[in-house]
């Protein structure tokens, strides 16, 4: 089957379910523009075929996918040519996914971060095994936790999600199953006998209670209460201020060390726009997510971030602004504001 993925990403039909692998391994599998029409394409030709009862997304390699090809996206902006197409393509794909008649089985087996959570979580059954890690890292290279991130992330208790979106910290398939992110746990050494059945049956859910093995929560009780603490405030300088003053606490100082790291604009965006999801449907996510992603194409930060990560590896990037306390209200305003005739159409 080929809805123009190139060797990039690969369908095929088992049986009643419709498989997706993608075929990056090199490159951790990071999702392209490519990747994203061909998904689309198929998702549209599965969701109107009574042979297809589900879709099932999975990944070779080490890693499901580690997120977007932020190097070209680098490249194209340095340029003058930010690929605003390519993100207007993948927020529709999110939404689409969102959307889904159909189940929807993202098989997670690796590195899940970036534009790789916004073409599985998603979907219906968020299917992790041991071998998973999940993050949203873009305030580290002064992005913001996008494909749906505001839509996800403010879902999960206990302030859990604003602490991954601010921190962009790991976790792993314990951590997701019992926060909400991850529905289901298997053995990685169960994925192709699971997949069997799925082509056989179509029924994700009679499959996977056959298949399911608990996960136990990794991250520690007292650990949770400091989270659902410190990020629970209602600023992110609230934030760093509650955890500066968290005295005799591993965690909440290691924390705290990583968010001063972070793009100062890129927290204030983000704990402004998981703030904001919590109340929105995924449509209206998506268009949000869209403005902010518009003005980050043509700001300073997202450049500067990829920079000292990717092209200068190991850098300290440069903010700018370099503090929270030189980001303005009326900057982060600025992020959110309407498109006009840009708005993202869905």
């Amino acid at each position: 089957m080929d809805f123009g993925g190139g060797d990039e990403i690969r369908f095929e039909r088992l049986g009643r379910a419709g498989v997706v692998t993608l075929t990056r391994p090199q490159a951790l599998n990071a999702v392209t523009h490519r990747m994203v029409k061909a998904l689309g394409k198929a998702l549209d030709a599965w969701e109107g075929d009574a042979g297809v009862s589900v879709v099932v997304v999975k990944a070779e390699g080490r890693a499901f996918s580690a997120g977007g090809d932020i190097l070209h996206i680098y490249e194209a902006g340095r340029a003058g040519k930010p690929p605003v197409d390519f993100f207007a393509d993948e927020y529709r794909l999110n939404a689409r996914i969102n959307r889904f008649k159909k189940p929807y089985v993202a098989l997670i087996d690796g590195i899940v971060m970036g534009g790789g959570v916004g073409i599985s979580f998603h979907g219906s059954h968020r299917v992790l095994t041991e071998n998973a890690q999940f993050a949203m890292p873009e305030v580290g290279i002064g992005f913001f936790p996008d494909v749906g991130a505001s839509h996800l992330l403010p879902d999960l208790g206990g302030s859990f999600g604003m602490y991954l979106g601010l921190s962009g910290n790991r976790i792993r398939y314990g951590d997701a199953l019992w926060s909400g992110l991850a529905t289901h746990t298997i053995k990685a050494e169960d994925q192709a006998g699971l997949l069997d059945e799925l082509a056989t049956s179509g029924d994700p859910n009679a499959e996977l209670r056959d298949f399911f093995s608990p996960a136990r929560r990794e991250t520690e009780r007292q650990d949770l209460d400091s989270i659902a603490r410190h990020f629970s405030q209602a600023s992110p300088a609230d934030i760093i201020a509650s955890l500066e003053q968290a005295h005799d606490d591993a965690f909440a100082a290691k924390t705290l060390a990583t968010i001063k790291t972070r793009s100062p604009t890129s927290l204030n965006v983000a704990w402004r726009g998981i703030s904001a999801g919590l109340t929105l449907s995924m449509d209206e996510c998506m268009k949000m997510e869209f403005r902010i992603l518009n003005r980050m194409l043509a700001g300073h930060d997202f450049y500067e971030g990829i920079r000292a990560a990717i092209i200068d590896k190991g850098s300290t990037p440069e903010w700018r602004p370099a503090s929270l306390e030189a980001v303005s209200a009326a900057d982060i305003d600025a992020y959110f504001a309407p498109l006009g005739a840009g708005e993202l159409e869905l």
